[in-house]
């Protein structure tokens, strides 16, 4: 009799009682389900409020990769992988850059952009012009629901609106540029976009379907670049094949 994977409740389970039910399920044997049951630096407590439906931590072997230099400073980098030769590759790779001078990085402020969609809008240019007139009240409704983001420095700091032409017709896109801090800041921009979405409603008379944060994050860049030396790398014929491929 085939087993289904339809198990009601599920997520109101112990880590403990999942376990046992996915012991059954995949027909696991009592070492391999120990395996699962081994936190070891991480409670099964504290994994269980990290993800939904815990029923154990994968360890991997933690190793270090040597001779990175960044931004003139040296840095010891901690990988988490299971997989051999990476972490060997890295430091090689990091040694020929080293020679080179190190790599070297830049970033722009963390500001990722919250995109609300308008359609069903009889004049567009009219509707966003009036939603960048009101722009302070918008923002000033953005930031209301993030008071902890802007107490270190974050929100919601500008606001733009374009329109796009459509087989569907006109649509006005708005968008916040919320300025994140050390989060990746999809749950203080989505709830930004959610807020604005009924008074950009209001302004246009039109109506809001998207309200979501942007995949397209061209206001939050970080670069790196390096040089390595030809003779780090085997002479010049090996820069010539490199060029080649």
């Amino acid at each position: 009799m085939s087993k289904s994977s339809v198990i009601s409740g599920f997520y109101k389970l112990s880590p403990k009682e999942r376990l046992a039910i996915v012991k059954d399920f995949a027909g696991l044997t009592d070492e391999e389900t120990r395996l699962l049951e081994e936190t070891g630096s991480l409670p099964m407590d504290v994994a269980d409020h990290m993800v939904e439906n815990v029923i154990g931590v994968f360890p991997e072997p933690l190793g270090i990769a040597v001779n990175f230099q960044v931004n003139g400073k040296d840095y010891l980098i901690p990988m988490a992988t299971e997989e051999p030769s990476v972490i060997a590759a890295a430091s090689y790779a990091a040694k020929m850059v080293r020679d080179g001078g190190g790599f070297h990085t830049s970033s722009t402020a963390p500001v990722m952009i919250g995109q609300i969609q308008v359609v069903g809008i009889s004049d567009a240019k009219l509707a966003k012009m009036q939603v960048l007139d009101a722009k302070v009240a918008i923002l000033k409704k953005a930031n209301d629901q993030d008071p902890v983001l802007n107490s270190f420095g974050g929100g919601a700091k500008d606001m733009d609106a374009k329109i796009i032409d459509t087989t569907l017709g006109q649509m006005l896109i708005v968008e916040l540029y919320v300025d994140c801090r050390d989060a990746m800041g999809a749950n203080a921009v989505n709830t930004m976009a959610e807020a604005v979405a009924p008074l950009i409603e209001q302004l246009t008379g039109g109506h809001v379907y998207l309200r979501i944060i942007s995949n397209l994050a061209t206001k939050r860049l970080a670069k790196a670049w390096c040089t390595v030396p030809k003779e780090s790398l085997g002479g010049e014929a090996v820069v010539d094949g490199i060029a080649y491929a």
